[in-house]
């Protein structure tokens, strides 16, 4: 970020302390009534709502309930700013006074508690700020901002459902692709890196078919309740014993249903699990051995037919380009304290974002904005106990509104001003 580029920052920002009480009440509002993936229907409207009154050209229904805001202002670089939209089927308990009561049906008909869970409703807010500043200024910077409003990112249908309804031949090509999340941190903190930021994962439903019999009588009976209890202790092995200790995976079986009544041996069994990964490699082993250990113990128990193994989700590894990385943390440097800006490691968390950058052949960055309260998360992490602090998708997730607010719109200011920021003799 050059001393021109710091400059144009200077003059977008200048109007933040003014817009953030309109922000505030934004965000309360999306908070008090989060949607479930691909029913972001009243976020989105907020959304373009927020884009048209700056003055962007806004097109809706991108990938079902997407938003695309794109304000042309000169030539110059195009930028890509992404948020993504979703909430999670979580009982809210934080006791915050604009705590989620909302209570929804799912893709399965069943009524479940709907909860922002994961910080996205900040992530709008943040986009609806920057875009604002940005619409508000435009004589400190030249080039084209389009803003991505996205659904389902929870699912890992988002990305693909906006690529799949033609994001990348009805918008102009990007050359950067700028996103964030808000984690366990101190709020006010960034952290970011080169390379693998965010794990790939996969997520797997294994049935296992057995034949029933009365509990009294094992030997009728092919058992899936053992048969799924030795697939679960094989699956352990993938990590411990087929690994390399200089390479990391986690394979987490969430969910073990079989059978309703205990002199009941049931027909079958169902398993799902989670994958996570940082290397394509790895992935591949990974994936190849849970499906030979699934074959391989419904054969050892002599079911009557092969298991069934389906896709639930597939994120992809959020891989962040080096040189675009380079220029995000050089402006963040010049614009923050330096104490502020961190590099961390890659989190085993996961993100459709990468799909963007990856499937549209240019540079993305994601980053990291801390929203934990900085007196809390020194305490916990001088005790050892930054594991204790609730973390996303926690029902007592619960950002701190400041400075967590005004960050994420600087970040995503300066972040683009990297790129749009006017040159010196254009400014003049």
């Amino acid at each position: 970020m050059n001393m021109q580029s710091m400059r144009s920052a200077g003059q977008v920002l200048v109007n933040l302390k003014n817009l953030l009480p309109n922000l505030e009440a934004l965000y309360t509002d999306i908070h008090a009534h989060p949607e479930l993936s691909m029913q972001e229907t009243r976020t989105a409207s907020l959304a373009a709502d927020r884009l048209r009154a700056a003055g962007y050209e806004v097109t809706t229904g991108v990938g079902k309930t997407g938003v695309v805001g794109l304000l042309r202002n000169g030539a110059g670089p195009t930028v890509m700013l992404r948020a993504d939209m979703d909430a999670l089927p979580v009982e809210e308990m934080t006791g915050l006074p604009y705590a989620s009561k909302v209570k929804t049906t799912d893709r399965d008909g069943k009524t479940v508690p709907v909860m922002h869970a994961c910080g996205h409703d900040m992530h709008v807010t943040w986009l609806a700020g920057a875009s604002t500043l940005l619409a508000q200024t435009r004589q400190a910077w030249s080039g084209t901002l389009m803003a991505v409003f996205q659904p389902a990112e929870e699912t890992a249908e988002g990305a693909r459902a906006m690529i799949d309804d033609g994001l990348f031949t009805r918008f102009p090509k990007p050359d950067v692709v700028l996103g964030q999340h808000v984690m366990v941190g101190a709020a006010g903190d960034i952290g970011g890196r080169s390379g693998t930021i965010t794990s790939a994962a996969d997520s797997l439903q294994i049935r296992l078919f057995g034949r029933g019999a009365h509990g009294s009588m094992p030997q009728a009976s092919i058992d899936p309740v053992v048969m799924a209890a030795a697939t679960v202790m094989r699956l352990q092995t993938i990590v411990s014993r087929e690994l390399s200790p200089n390479e990391a995976a986690v394979v987490t079986v969430g969910a073990l249903q079989a059978g309703t009544k205990e002199n009941v041996i049931p027909d079958e069994a169902v398993i799902k699990l989670n994958v996570r990964s940082y290397d394509a490699g790895v992935r591949k082993r990974v994936l190849a051995a849970i499906e030979r250990i699934v074959n391989a113990e419904s054969a050892a128990s002599g079911a009557p037919k092969p298991p069934e193994i389906t896709v639930l989700d597939s994120y992809p590894l959020g891989v962040n380009d080096a040189g675009a990385s380079q220029h995000v943390a050089d402006a963040f440097r010049q614009h923050f304290p330096a104490d502020r800006v961190r590099q961390t490691g890659p989190t085993s968390a996961s993100e459709d974002f990468g799909s963007f950058g990856a499937e549209w052949h240019i540079p993305s960055v994601f980053w990291f904005v801390g929203g934990t309260d900085p007196d809390v998360y020194v305490k916990a992490k001088a005790a050892g106990e930054v594991n204790k602090i609730p973390s996303n998708h926690s029902p007592f997730f619960a950002p701190v509104m400041h400075p967590t607010l005004e960050t994420g719109v600087e970040t995503m200011v300066v972040g683009a001003l990297a790129w749009l920021a006017r040159p010196a003799e254009a400014a003049s």
